[in-house]
């Protein structure tokens, strides 16, 4: 309701000034994090990629946020003009090349030569999802588009091969891996059908202070004060670089950082500074 307020009020915004955006975030499944209850055998699993997720609406990439990303016309001129989901991604340990070059209006025919985008999703299509990562790897296959590939889905037998191959992933410098329910319906929002497993947690909070630093960082940023998008509020101190004291991330933006586990009050536990989130 929150956001649908929001969005009315961006649209009135627009009708006085022009050139102001209202983009509405497209309807899209947010994972859980991974618990030990569950039956692996039940789930498809694929590597998580640290990439920019994107949607394609059949004629342009629309980013989480609901803005177009602006990819040149050869990227995705075999594309099929039905909806997809996935991650345009580089590789592993790429996600600042990717997320430089997915940011420029003016898209850069060579850095996008080296992105791919993988599909992981059918939105709104019938089936579970077994039937839908079927039905991906025959569209990928019919597009002939060396920039169209299928996310590889797998199944493990046990809890113990779910680890294996997660710690066989993060030894490649992988961030972890995704659980899908295999019987699950299309879905959209955040939804215990997927399910995220990665040695550390991350998660996103918005800049709202910056807390000045004592000792050796004194004339520096000692802390940032976050809050959640649950509004819970916390001090993240450790993780950062000289550079990003001396020019820590600006009031508003959002970063990442990454934890063990939260408190009973919903704050994170053994909480690092990881990266800036860029805007999308």
């Amino acid at each position: 309701m929150l956001k649908f307020v929001r969005y009315l009020l961006c649209v009135l915004l627009s009708l006085l000034w022009v050139g102001q955006s209202c983009a509405q975030p497209p309807a899209i499944l947010l994972a859980q994090i991974y618990h030990e209850n569950i039956h692996v055998q039940d789930y498809l699993v694929s590597e998580k990629l640290d990439g920019i997720r994107a949607l394609w609406d059949g004629q342009q990439f629309v980013s989480r946020q609901g803005h177009p990303i602006h990819a040149p016309a050869w990227f995705s001129k075999d594309f099929p003009k039905q909806p997809l989901d996935g991650e345009l991604w580089i590789g592993r340990g790429q996600f600042e090349r990717l997320s430089s070059t997915v940011r420029q209006s003016s898209p850069n025919d060579a850095a996008w030569s080296q992105v791919a985008y993988y599909v992981f999703e059918l939105p709104e299509a019938a089936g579970d999802f077994s039937q839908r990562a079927q039905q991906i790897a025959q569209i990928v296959k019919q597009a002939h588009s060396p920039y169209l590939k299928r996310l590889p889905q797998f199944r493990v037998q046990n809890t113990q091969a779910l680890k294996r191959t997660l710690a066989r992933v993060v030894a490649q410098h992988g961030e972890g891996l995704m659980l899908h329910q295999a019987d699950a319906p299309y879905l959209t929002g955040r939804s215990q059908v997927l399910l995220k497993l990665k040695p550390q947690l991350d998660a996103e909070a918005k800049v709202i202070a910056h807390v000045p630093g004592k000792g050796k960082y004194l004339g520096k940023m000692g802390a940032l004060l976050l809050e959640t998008p649950a509004g819970i509020q916390f001090k993240l101190g450790t993780g950062f670089s000289d550079a990003e004291r001396a020019h820590p991330p600006p009031i508003g933006s959002q970063v990442t950082y990454t934890y063990r586990d939260v408190t009973n009050k919903g704050k994170p536990k053994f909480a690092s500074f990881l990266r800036v989130r860029p805007p999308e």
